[in-house]
């Protein structure tokens, strides 16, 4: 179906407490025709019937694969129409199903389909070119479906869906999502979880947490700009479709794209990224300010600290509707903080709502209130490793509490405030230095579109503060620039936090989730090093 051909309204049924049943089938049956997903580039629609019914059909075609519960597929897909009809055949036969990013090589992609052991794999003809590198890759891989065309080596994904009916499996239990981390410190890794089998519609907690902080319902209409593949929008679409919601879907992210769309369908609710907000802010003030964005109720942020100016910025202009939480793809803990509580505790990144905060040394014992050490989570969900137990032994201490290697600390009243990746830390004349802080006053320049800071080898102090800045027009890269740029910060922070030097580049290797590749920049720096120590 395509949008031009669906006259869009508000939800038919308000009010009527099927929000609670937590699954496709429940509004497959009760409003079939009420759009679940669009896509805002193309127009491509799907409403509960289409998804709940090709959902169904995908879930038999997996178990005529003899896929039982506990087994694995994968997938990697640009943001297509049909993602989720994957995703939801996958979670209601009981398996496990990875999203592999659709920007990796292929031997990236590879070791993730090969490392989840994945019986079945999905791509799309657009990705044909790097799907040909990958099929001789990936061995053991028995099943090879390729979407809207095909290639030497795949089946057509339709033509093999196409016989199965439209009826639900018998042995329908909740699947699990094992998605893998963005690979920005090393190898990805990815996140078991423990839980599988299930009856259909359990407990969620992540459910739970969208609509008692956040007020999702039935009436939802979320705005998606980031890749599906990544651990937040897939895991937050999915919960905007246990409450019968409608998911606007970005191809891509577009600053001003994002704008008109929020205006175009009334947008109510969203999940962003910092970098997101710091590329609206930098748009002409004439275009910024033409979009009607007042039906939004709630723009959710997460995966990098906000500078607080930014966050300043962004609360003047949409007002105060910007909750932030803290978090990773492990769901060990969630923190979260309302525009209120962040006003009154600027920068902070919110209290636990699942798990309990502590902040620890390195001899695993409690530091007091308003000391550094690294972030670690109790009482929270338990996860591994897939395939590797020493990685997930270092990320629990001697108590069993869990760690995503973040390091900050905690206020009077246990709100958090992160300081930075453990492994960003600069060690400098024997000086512990976190480059976040220095990038958030850099990235408030209005010269700078992006800035990645981070250590480089010196004789002397073992590390010097390096920069490397994305100019918003690359011909003001000069020295006065860099000149201009290290005066700015020797005006705001210590001059120990300031950058020696200031190297330019046209573009910054960032994932579309806004998560900096550091590594690919530092690698060059210490490419004559044999270690970090000098």
């Amino acid at each position: 179906m395509n949008l031009s051909q669906v006259a869009y309204s508000k939800h038919p049924i308000q009010n009527s407490g099927i929000e609670e049943e937590m699954h496709i089938r429940e509004f497959a049956a009760k409003i079939p025709d009420h759009l679940a997903i669009i896509m805002a580039e193309s127009g491509e629609t799907l409403t509960y019937k289409e998804l709940n019914d090709r959902s169904n059909k995908v879930a038999q075609f997996f178990r005529s694969q003899g896929l039982k519960v506990g087994d694995h597929v994968a997938f990697l897909l640009e943001n297509h129409v049909r993602f989720f009809e994957i995703c939801w055949a996958a979670q209601r036969a009981g398996l496990y199903y990875t999203a592999v990013s659709s920007r990796l090589s292929a031997d990236e992609a590879a070791y993730i389909i090969n490392d989840c052991g994945a019986q079945l794999f999905i791509t799309s003809f657009h990705k044909s070119n790097l799907a040909q590198e990958l099929n001789s890759k990936i061995p053991e891989t028995k099943t090879h479906l390729m979407l809207d065309g095909c290639i030497e080596g795949f089946q057509s994904y339709e033509d093999a869906i196409a016989p199965f009916p439209i009826e639900p499996i018998v042995d329908e239990c909740e699947g699990a999502d094992m998605l893998y981390s963005s690979g920005t410190t090393g190898k990805p890794k990815g996140v078991k979880p423990i839980e599988i089998g299930n009856p259909i519609g359990s407990e969620d907690n992540l459910y739970d947490v969208l609509k008692n902080l956040y007020g999702f319902d039935s009436n939802v209409m979320y705005l998606s700009p980031a890749p599906l593949y990544h651990a937040a929008p897939l895991r937050y679409n999915m919960r905007v479709q246990r409450f019968g919601g409608t998911c606007v879907i970005m191809e891509n992210f577009d600053a001003e794209t994002y704008l008109k769309l929020v205006e175009k369908f009334k947008i109510t609710h969203s999940q962003l990224v910092p970098t997101m907000f710091i590329r609206m802010l930098k748009l002409p003030d004439d275009k910024r300010l033409s979009y009607d964005v007042s039906s939004l109720k709630v723009a959710i942020h997460a995966a990098a600290p906000c500078p607080k100016k930014i966050k300043y910025q962004m609360m003047d202009w949409w007002g105060p509707k910007l909750h932030e939480y803290y978090g990773g793809t492990e769901g060990n803990g969630y923190c979260t903080v309302s525009p209120e509580e962040w006003l009154d505790h600027p920068g902070t990144v919110g209290r636990a709502v699942i798990g309990n905060v502590h902040i620890v040394n390195e001899e695993d014992k409690d530091v007091p209130t308003g000391e550094v050490g690294t972030i670690y989570f109790s009482d929270g969900k338990e996860f591994t490793y897939h395939n590797d137990p020493i990685r997930t032994a270092e990320n629990y201490n001697s108590k069993g509490w869990s760690t995503l290697g973040d390091v900050g600390y905690l206020d009077d009243d246990n709100f958090l405030y992160l300081t930075d990746r453990k492994s960003y830390m600069i060690i400098s004349g024997g000086v512990n230095i976190y480059p976040q802080e220095i990038e958030d006053l850099l990235i408030t320049h209005p010269k700078v579109y992006d800035v990645a800071v981070f250590g480089i080898p010196n004789e002397d102090f073992g590390e010097e503060i390096k920069a490397v800045v994305q100019p918003i027009f690359m011909e003001d890269a000069s020295q006065n620039l860099e000149a201009e740029l290290i005066s700015f910060c020797r005006e705001n922070i210590s001059r120990i936090k300031c950058p020696k030097s200031i190297d330019f580049e046209q573009e910054l290797p960032r994932h579309p989730t806004g998560k900096l590749y550091k590594r690919l920049l530092k690698d060059k720096y210490w490419a004559d090093h044999q270690t970090r120590i000098i």
